[in-house]
């Protein structure tokens, strides 16, 4: 029997990472595909954890080797998950959970038809805005580009199977957990 693959994508600061959190810690099925990058890490973020961090030479040298089922540059950085860790997870009747840009998303969703894609939109770009601001994490331009970047990412969430708009955490969480709960027993 093989897994469900469930792909969770949205703009930078609307919740996608605490999502997904609160999603595997109550899923005890669904693991965490950890995506490759060529950023560096953000304060308290752990090589193999958050991410794999490459850098750009191993990511195009891995990339040419064709071991990746997607990757996308995003805000100047490679980012990309490996054919290799989906697959023998899938295969061993594990859940799979992406999160990953809405491009990354496209490029799954053409090989693997059956994966669930799910988009999570902020409630407004200036709750987007105050998001980023209050986590601290970028300089004003960077805060800029993201939110430029996200009205066009925003423009392709109806790709997606699935839209919640993450306005209350909780209610996100129950729409997340009801559309994980669905797909598992499907």
């Amino acid at each position: 029997m093989s897994g469900k693959l469930l792909i969770v994508s949205g703009p930078s600061g609307a919740g996608k990472s605490s999502l997904c959190s609160a999603l595997l810690e109550r899923s005890p099925n669904l693991y965490l595909a950890v995506s490759v990058t060529t950023r560096p890490p953000r304060p308290g973020e752990k090589d193999g954890r958050e991410y794999h961090f490459l850098s750009r030479d191993e990511f195009e040298r891995q990339k040419a080797r064709g071991e990746f089922l997607e990757w996308a540059e995003v805000h100047g950085h490679l980012y990309g998950t490996r054919k290799s860790d989906v697959q023998s997870m899938l295969e061993a009747g594990r859940d799979v959970l992406l999160e990953i840009d809405w491009q990354g998303a496209a490029q799954v969703a053409r090989q693997l038809p059956d994966a669930i894609r799910i988009f999570i939109l902020p409630p407004s770009l200036e709750a987007l805005r105050q998001r980023l601001v209050a986590r601290g994490q970028d300089d004003e331009a960077t805060i800029e580009r993201r939110l430029s970047a996200a009205e066009d990412e925003m423009s392709h969430a109806h790709e997606a199977s699935y839209q919640i708009v993450n306005d209350d955490f909780e209610r996100a969480l129950a729409q997340l957990l009801q559309i994980y709960n669905e797909a598992a027993v499907a």
